[in-house]
């Protein structure tokens, strides 16, 4: 077993490292306090080839595999410091980039697939409603077949990239009397009839990324832009959800990176009673078992991704990593601000905007506790 990067990829850490530090940190404060996307970062991006990562080459991507693109993610989140951004990439890549690569016809793919890559558009998912939430195939938002179009008529909450969407990736039920095998994805551009942008969501954390409720009033789509099959819509989800939770954590690794080294920094330079406080247990044990909580999240994590990148499926494994990583980046932040005592709470030092973006992670792509089920059913249970 081999758990050292390539040296390309090594390369490829320290230069999104470099870019994401220089590139991506400007006003953090100001915009998180206002909510503010920034726009602008979305396009160096892309420039840089993020928004590419594991799209094929012909649509402008660059081919790589699941463990570069998580070699990136990783690098990015010990970078960049706006956890609302990444995760505003992530939701672009895994909902909208992924399941084209994997589910969209040919002249699907080239028609979004370039615009998505070259940083020109945003996309998103619409699954969540206000009355299914870990039960995700319980939607009530329809479907109906009007002869060469399909007819949507529904409401969609907590959508990521709403406000600066540009293609949105709608699940509705084509027929409610088959449950979960009815639901179908299907493929809205912005400024379609009907579709609608609702009341913008204010979040505890990730507030540099939009979130708004979307209705689905009468809204037109040509039976074209059905993504994948009549009735696929779990195929669809079901990828996304384990690539996202496979890539999305990578972040948080970087993340956990950063806030220890901060961490070991205050630690030695930090001094009470005549000595460093690294000095003492209470400390010294708090970074120790961030440490521990850090490499055993690149463990688990690195494996579902390296299962992926050999053409396996990873269900499991992915939802291993998401449990274990969001859960260990509380708990990492908390201790961060416990060491850094009265400063950790302050605005100032940022350590409090990790933990309010990090408490999200336990929620978005399946609660922990829905993580527990489905690493629990491979069991039998």
């Amino acid at each position: 077993m081999d758990f050292s990067w390539t040296e390309e990829q090594a390369t490829f850490r320290k230069e999104v490292i470099r870019f994401a530090r220089q590139e991506l940190n400007d006003d953090l404060e100001r915009r998180d306090r206002e909510e503010e996307f920034p726009r602008e970062f979305w396009k160096k991006c892309a420039d840089f080839g993020i928004q590419g990562l594991p799209a094929p080459q012909e649509y402008g991507g660059s081919g790589a595999d699941t463990l570069t693109t998580v070699c990136g993610l990783e690098a990015l989140g010990y970078g960049c410091k706006d956890n609302g951004f990444l995760f505003s990439l992530n939701a672009h890549l895994w909902t909208s980039v992924v399941p084209l690569m994997t589910f969209g016809t040919e002249e699907q793919k080239r028609r979004y697939l370039p615009r998505l890559i070259n940083g020109e558009w945003i996309g998103l998912h619409c699954m969540t409603e206000p009355m299914s939430g870990s039960d995700a195939y319980s939607l009530r938002t329809r479907a109906d077949r009007k002869g060469d179009r399909y007819v949507l008529n529904g409401s969609k909450t907590f959508i990521t990239n709403t406000t600066h969407g540009d293609l949105f990736v709608v699940f509705g039920n084509v027929d409610p009397s088959k449950g979960a095998n009815g639901v179908t994805g299907f493929l809205v551009e912005k400024g379609t009839p009907g579709l609608i942008l609702g009341k913008k969501l204010h979040k505890m954390g990730l507030r540099t990324s939009p979130m708004s409720e979307v209705a689905l009033v009468d809204c037109e789509v040509p039976a074209e832009n059905i993504l994948g099959t009549v009735g696929g819509g779990q195929a669809i989800f079901s990828h996304s959800m384990e690539w996202e939770r496979t890539c999305i954590m990578a972040s948080h690794l970087g993340m956990m990176q950063r806030l220890i080294e901060t961490c070991v920094k205050y630690a030695h330079d930090r001094r009470q009673f005549g000595q460093p406080i690294g000095k003492y247990s209470a400390i010294a044990n708090k970074v120790a078992d961030m440490e521990v909580r850090l490499e055993t999240g690149r463990l688990l994590l690195y494996k579902a991704a390296w299962l992926k990148s050999q053409g396996r499926h990873a269900l499991k494994e992915a939802s291993m990593a998401k449990l274990y990583v969001s859960e260990a980046t509380v708990q990492t932040c908390l201790d961060a601000i416990q060491i850094h005592g009265g400063y950790g709470y302050m605005t100032e030092y940022e350590m409090e905007r990790d933990l309010r973006d990090a408490v999200s992670g336990k929620i978005y792509s399946g609660t922990s506790e829905i993580q527990k089920v489905i690493i629990a059913g491979f069991q039998g249970l």
